[in-house]
């Protein structure tokens, strides 16, 4: 479903947001109702429509109660199911009556998400991160992942890149291995040893994993244009692969803020880690610029 940017001076009601540690929001409508409207008798709910979704999971009701000081509240708890993707909130009127409303931002309450760190027991990893478009109305980024595998340090050094990272429900094992998967050709990956790096993460204590990935490797099947490869990590021979992305903090959109230098690789191409629009972690190969 395509949405129309906000309409300049359009008066659309603005919602402070609180998000908690655990994934869940909290919503207060500032401007409860359409321009004039009594906030004590307007009935309405705040809506979460998924964008591109076409379904009714695509689509959240959050009944909206009084709170005080002419606020209206609506919550979205950890627990309820939040397909990923960019959900655009409104404020709509009770059973679809009038109008809906495009909310814009107020304050957005991020600090319980910078350096967050959910129980690594749970099998799922809920995220939830409230921002601004670029048109400025509200929105939300959320991720469920089960399990994750959450980047973190990323160090680079001459022609490798070395990620740390910590899994969430799951464990590695002694044969747990890190691969790139070539986007282009699937059937191309390089895999490479999750291992103890300096000597201060233990593989499987505390859930934290290093790896060591040489970018000549991915440069060898290159062929010309630009090459990314996706960094997924294996905990065990006999289990499923995990993407590694970064999404326990409050930057809802990583590919043009963190940012990483580029090395030739040969001649003609150099490689780097990048965070891709989902804020997945992986390594584009390309031709040399500049």
């Amino acid at each position: 479903m395509s949405l129309a940017p906000l309409a300049s001076g359009r008066g659309n009601p603005s919602a402070d947001c609180i998000a908690d540690s655990a994934g869940g929001l909290t919503f207060d409508l500032v401007d409860c109702g359409p321009s004039g409207s009594n906030p004590d008798s307007w009935d309405a709910a705040l809506v979460l429509r998924r964008r591109g979704g076409e379904t009714a999971a695509d689509e959240v009701r959050l009944p909206l109660v009084h709170a005080g000081d002419g606020r209206l509240r609506a919550v979205l708890p950890s627990t309820m199911a939040l397909p990923e993707g960019r959900w655009d909130a409104f404020a709509a009127t009770a059973g679809g009556e009038g109008e809906e409303q495009r909310l814009v931002p107020g304050v957005l309450d991020l600090r319980s998400l910078v350096d967050r760190r959910p129980d690594p027991d749970r099998p799922s990893v809920v995220a939830r991160i409230p921002y601004a478009t670029k048109h400025g109305n509200l929105s939300v980024r959320g991720w469920a992942r089960a399990p994750h595998a959450e980047a973190g340090e990323i160090r680079l050094a001459d022609g490798v890149v070395t990620v740390q990272g910590r899994l969430y429900g799951v464990v590695a094992g002694a044969d747990a291995v890190a691969e790139a998967r070539c986007r282009r050709d699937p059937s191309l990956a390089v895999t490479v040893p999750v291992s103890v790096e300096g000597g201060a993460l233990a593989l499987g204590y505390d859930r934290h994993f290093a790896f060591t990935l040489a970018y000549k490797e991915l440069a060898e099947a290159w062929e010309a244009g630009e090459d990314p490869w996706d960094l997924w990590l294996r905990p065990g021979a006999e289990s499923g692969s995990v993407r590694i992305a970064r999404i326990l903090d409050d930057v809802p959109d990583k590919k043009e803020i963190f940012t990483y230098p580029v090395q030739r690789v040969c001649s003609a191409a150099q490689a780097g880690p990048y965070y891709t629009v989902d804020n997945d972690l992986s390594v584009l190969v390309a031709p040399v610029t500049g």
